[in-house]
């Protein structure tokens, strides 16, 4: 796999190339959006991997380019801007996932190699489906069944984390990092409390409940 990673943090950078040629991948570093958009456009990139706020030329603006001029290289954009309205603009300007800073690195390349395979079968990264629940990230609609849930922002989040980890469990500790920024336990029941109102929205009136609370582990959402 060739990938082109574009970050004006030289540092970032290298490390982030480092690994990547170690886990097996072809990598170019440039450092800024105005190089990245000139080596991109020269081809052969099977991912871009793209900073947001760069000096120049932001990643918004790069990546925008590059989708007039008609390159459909998939896109994931690095940024330490992780609201809702901030990935939907990023996936607006033309990128297909988003990954907030700070983030574990094996995230890093599993969502990479996703990228990498979501070209070789055509498929489109705007959307989440787990079992008949289905997520718009673009349009921020979340239907199950075919049937609308309106979800607040949080909840939203919340649930795309989920989908994201679909069949697997996830603690608390991992939810206050991922969905509310929290590094630390803030002693509330502020997840039981979303937890409990998702799973109303997503699970009542329909036959299966697909938001499972594990054990002593945390939450899981089941197809």
């Amino acid at each position: 796999m060739r990938i082109l990673i574009v970050e004006d943090d030289a540092e970032a950078g290298a490390a982030m190339a480092r690994g990547l040629r170690e886990a097996g991948s072809d990598v170019v570093h440039a450092p800024d959006g105005v190089e990245g958009l000139k080596v991109a456009e020269a081809g052969g990139f099977d991912v871009l991997v793209v900073d947001r706020m760069m000096p120049n030329m932001d990643g918004l603006t790069m990546v925008e380019t590059l989708r007039r001029h008609g390159d459909q290289t998939p896109v994931l954009f690095l940024s330490a801007l992780g609201e809702i309205e901030d990935r939907v603009t990023g996936l607006r300007a033309g990128g297909d996932d988003y990954l907030v800073k700070p983030y574990a690195f094996a995230e890093l390349i599993a969502r990479v190699e996703a990228l990498s395979r979501r070209r070789e079968t055509g498929a489109v990264a705007t959307t989440l489906r787990v079992g008949d629940l289905e997520m718009d990230l673009i349009g921020r609609v979340v239907r199950r069944d075919g049937k609308e849930i309106d979800l607040q922002p949080r909840e939203f989040q919340l649930l795309e984390f989920l989908m994201r980890h679909a069949g697997q469990s996830v603690t608390r500790t991992m939810l206050l990092e991922k969905v509310w920024e929290y590094h630390f336990d803030p002693q509330t029941n502020v997840i039981d409390v979303h937890i409990s109102r998702l799973r109303s929205k997503i699970d009542k009136g329909f036959d299966r409940a697909m938001l499972q609370t594990v054990r002593g582990a945390g939450y899981r959402l089941e197809a």
